[in-house]
């Protein structure tokens, strides 16, 4: 793609209109909500519509599903045409009210390196490669076609290494150089290099101990990027007032915004739509001298061209400045989400089991007249949005898709209904109208005492109320049956049972902590802030078994189609990381009940994420879908029904157990054999894993002048929709190759019988690492073996490939070599080298020793050594060179004082007559920066 350029007269009507603005008004523009300068023509203007899958936040709106869901169907050009619906649909919503930002908060771009990430549902792969790919395409989308101006302006999410809730405000993302460079920053770099992206928001955390807002990865590599030099850079909503309060890295407001607009930012987002906090602090930081004009220029400029680009300047507002709310849910974008909900279909597994007559043969799809269809499970019946959703309308459930295919369907939630006794009063609590307050009056239980119970797993329970299909929620001090869904920020309606020995239950409201208790004089249920011990008891009793009533409706069907996942809102979700990839122990049992009950069970999952499945994985047909938005029932349908072949396929590893994944907090995925590039254990469903209807044989791959030549042969019966990966390794490479790296792709469709040939460009830049030696991106000369096939765990095919190059060739002797540019550590933390700038290495824990191993040096043995250091109490260095059998050898060490700061050179003392590596041990508080060398 071209890169973003901006034409003379632009720049400089840009430059004038800057030069018009008082300072006053330039400070009050670095706000998220920007007042009017009606002198000038400026209008109140804001940063940040959210868009991840469809407009939100702004009422109904065209659903389409999940990112990760998208990434499934790995198709760009389906992804670039819901990206311009988006788009479309923003300003409808902007035609409707003039406030609506044209500046979009979307795509989340962070790599889906660990898939019990609460915010798993918004990344698109765990390949960064792929997200890009992917995120290029949505954000073209946004972006729109025109040559000059833009349709919105897409923010990448979340700069930098951002994949865990848990204390995400003040725990640091270990990144050495090579995961920095091969893993984090390729997500971002390729939607502005291609010009699709105009702006970037920044994460929560830290980042090798400095928070990502003052990030000097911005200046020294964002912006040194193609068309990285006017993208404008956002806080996320908090953190700047996070910079001095959680994460007490500055000392006050002011010297933390100063901080963060020297180092790249442009817009504050802090204190919803009140500037005044922000504005204070910025005014503050300029008097005391923390920052200037010039430095504030530069942000209002960016914020300016932002602005220009949307056609906000034009007297007509630009060609797209005429889309009116018609765009809103237009019929062709409710089209376009059925097909990227069918598309993102992934079917896992569709294994040989009894036919309707009792033949062998797999369940899917199913046949033209397959009986009766018993869906079974709470998602069956119901279309859930998340967090970043617009308001469904007009949505399709499971069971009204399945329906609408077939028409002889029942369904059933598999729910336990019961009644809640309260011990201490020995009256039934029942529910009313959705304003009146639950109370327990009731001798005996009837329909206004019953309630569906779910159970979601990790404790989280929700109460329905039958009778009106709504759920129980905290409204103030009192419970009312009132929600027509889960949902909020903070959840209202969800609460943990609490079992007694007598096996009675107390009930917490999770969202506030608080107990339920029976009123006195009102007989109401309030919350109260008491204890488990003071809360009342309440006995449940089963009025109708959801597993016996799902056992008959399933073995009364002549299919079962069984579905499990979970509610976006609960379990993992932004702010709440999930602790397991299993699913609910009530999910699970419903799954084997429906199997024994009818072997003709299809298992749909509707997840957010992946799960394991343990045993329930020999499923015969298992199929995921994220949560597709609102044509999820047709699109499921037309893939369960064979009206269209299943195309979807995994954007991320979906693995067997817990134990297969490394801590939550270890970014290091090399150290820690994570993702499929790095990671021995033996997945569920592969990285690239998806299933057709017919059957594709690779047949023969050979090397081409810019890739491979794939032979392919469609051996089935139908079309099929294949998915050719190529991935690579290198098994002698200099440095720790991935296992296996995904390196090219192509959508292939093949005919009943078709045997072709299909070319597929291997661009040799994928292949490169980051040098240590180098310290860039390099393709290392070496054999590599380019592996073809389905999946990842699938290559049946490969080809070696030689690359000559020079390669990253030996550390220079008598340089000074960044202490971060390691080859293997121990017990090493990455931190600030000054507050603002660089990164230096020292023992993670001081009271143990840290190791860092520097490799690939030539010539004999240094005769001395210098290491730049600090020091806030009293430690050790050693200088190590190899010994015999592995073994390493001090040959030169020193105590440091508290309070060093400087160089120290030391004389190496060796018996060796030459060397390759050389091992720096810390212990205590030491830092060190960098070291030197010589002979």
């Amino acid at each position: 793609m071209m890169p973003i350029t901006t034409d003379a007269t632009t720049a400089a009507t840009l430059e004038a209109l800057l030069a018009r603005l008082t300072l006053e008004q330039k400070i009050a523009l670095l706000h998220q909500h920007a007042p009017a300068v009606e002198a000038l023509g400026l209008a109140r203007f804001h940063t940040g519509t959210e868009a991840a899958h469809g407009v939100a936040g702004l009422g109904s709106a065209t659903v389409f599903p999940q990112p990760v869901g998208l990434a499934a169907s790995w198709d760009a050009d389906l992804i670039h045409r819901v990206g311009t619906a988006v788009g479309m649909e923003v300003r409808g919503k902007k035609a409707e009210d003039p406030s609506v930002s044209v500046n979009v908060w979307a795509p989340v771009v962070n790599p889906l390196r660990h898939p019990l990430w609460g915010r798993n549902e918004e990344g698109f792969s765990e390949d960064p490669h792929l997200t890009a790919f992917l995120a290029s395409a949505y954000c073209a989308g946004l972006k729109g076609d025109h040559e000059r101006f833009w349709l919105t302006v897409p923010t990448l999410k979340h700069f930098l290494a951002y994949n865990n809730e848990t204390d995400r405000n003040v725990t640091s993302s270990q990144l050495r150089q090579r995961v920095l460079h091969e893993y984090e920053l390729p997500a971002y770099r390729g939607p502005i290099e291609d010009g699709v992206a105009g702006a970037v928001m920044l994460s929560y955390n830290l980042v090798n101990g400095r928070p990502a807002h003052v990030s000097d990865l911005v200046a020294g590599e964002l912006r040194q990027w193609r068309n990285g030099e006017d993208i404008t850079i956002v806080t996320d909503a908090g953190a700047p007032s996070a910079l001095y309060t959680a994460e007490k890295y500055f000392d006050d407001g002011p010297s933390a915004y100063a901080a963060a607009l020297r180092a790249g930012v442009d817009n504050f987002t802090e204190d919803g739509d009140n500037p005044e906090p922000s504005l204070r602090h910025l005014h503050d930081a300029l008097e005391r001298g923390l920052i200037n004009e010039a430095v504030i220029d530069l942000s209002v400029l960016r914020l300016l061209t932002l602005r220009e680009r949307t056609g906000e300047f034009e007297p007509d507002g630009g060609p797209y400045g005429s889309v009116g709310s018609e765009m809103v849910g237009d019929g062709a974008h409710v089209e376009l989400a059925r097909e990227a909900a069918r598309k993102s279909v992934v079917l896992l597994r569709n294994e040989a089991g009894l036919g309707k007559e009792g033949a062998a043969g797999p369940l899917l799809p199913l046949e033209a007249e397959p009986g009766k269809i018993a869906v079974i499970g709470a998602l069956g019946s119901t279309v859930l949005s998340d967090w970043y959703s617009g308001t469904l309308q007009d949505e399709v459930s499971i069971v009204d898709g399945i329906s609408k295919r077939y028409g002889n369907v029942v369904t059933e939630p598999g729910l336990d209904t019961v009644s809640l006794r309260c011990v201490r009063t020995g009256t039934y609590l029942g529910a009313g109208g959705p304003e009146t307050a639950l109370s327990a009056s009731a001798a005996a239980p009837g329909p206004a005492e019953t309630f569906l119970l779910k159970d979601w797993g990790g404790g989280e329970c929700t109460l329905q109320f039958p009778v009106t299909e709504k759920f129980v929620a905290a409204t103030g001090y009192y419970l009312t049956a009132s929600a027509d869904r889960v949902g909020g920020w903070v959840v209202q309606e969800t609460f943990r049972l609490h079992p007694s020995p007598d096996g009675s239950v107390s009930i917490q409201h999770i969202g506030t902590g608080k107990w339920v208790r029976i009123e006195a004089h009102t007989g109401s249920a309030a919350l109260s802030a008491g204890t488990e011990e003071t809360a009342d008891r309440f006995t449940l009793r089963t009025v109708r078994s959801g597993q016996q009533a799902a056992s008959e409706a399933a073995s009364a069907a002549d299919v079962a189609v069984v579905v499990v996942g979970n509610d976006p809102h609960m379990g993992g979700r932004e702010t709440i990381d999930r602790t397991t990839l299993a699913l609910p122990q009530e999910e699970q049992e419903l799954i084997r009940l429906v199997r024994e009950a009818n072997p003709r069970t299809v298992l749909v999952i509707v997840s957010s994420y992946p799960y394991s499945l343990g045993a329930l994985a020999d499923t015969p047909a298992i199929v995921w879908t994220s949560h597709a938005g609102q044509e999820m029932g047709n699109g499921l349908a037309d893939v369960l029904s064979g009206d269209a072949e299943p195309s979807g396929r995994l954007p991320q590893t979906w693995w067997s157990r817990d134990s297969d994944l490394p801590d939550i907090l270890d970014y290091d995925l090399i150290a820690s054999r994570a993702t499929y590039l790095y990671s021995d254990a033996e997945p569920l469903f592969p990285l690239g894993h998806g299933l057709g209807y017919s059957t594709v044989s690779y047949e023969s791959a050979v090397r081409a002048d810019d890739g491979l030549d794939v032979v392919l042969r469609n051996t089935g019966g139908r079309t099929a929709h294949e998915l050719v990966q190529v991935y690579a390794a290198s098994p002698g490479h200099r440095y720790d190759f991935p296992r296996r790296l995904l390196v090219a792709h192509r959508r292939v469709q093949l005919e009943p019988g078709e045997h072709r040939t299909v070319r597929i460009p291997v661009p040799v830049d994928r292949l490169a690492t980051y040098s240590v030696t180098a310290g860039r991106m390099l393709v290392e000369p070496g054999t590599y073996e380019l592996m073809v096939g389905p999946s990842a765990n699938d290559l049946p095919l490969g080809v070696e490939m030689t690359v000559a190059s020079e390669g990253s060739g030996p550390r220079a002797r008598g340089a000074w070599i960044r202490a971060e540019l390691f080859d293997d550590y121990s017990n090493l933390a990455l931190v600030p080298e000054t507050p603002m700038a660089g990164t230096a290495v020292a023992p993670a824990s001081p009271q143990e020793r840290a190791t860092a191993v520097y490799r690939g040096w030539q010539g004999s043995a240094p005769e001395w050594a210098s290491l730049r250091l600090s020091a806030t109490g009293a430690g050790r260095i050693a200088v190590q060179l190899p010994g015999r059998g592995g073994t390493w050898q001090d040959c030169a060490d020193a105590a440091i004082k508290p309070g060093f700061n400087g160089e120290l050179r030391l004389e190496v003392a060796s018996r060796s007559a030459d060397f390759e590596a050389v091992r720096i041990v810390l212990e205590g508080p030491v830092t060190l920066s960098a070291l030197q060398l010589g002979e």
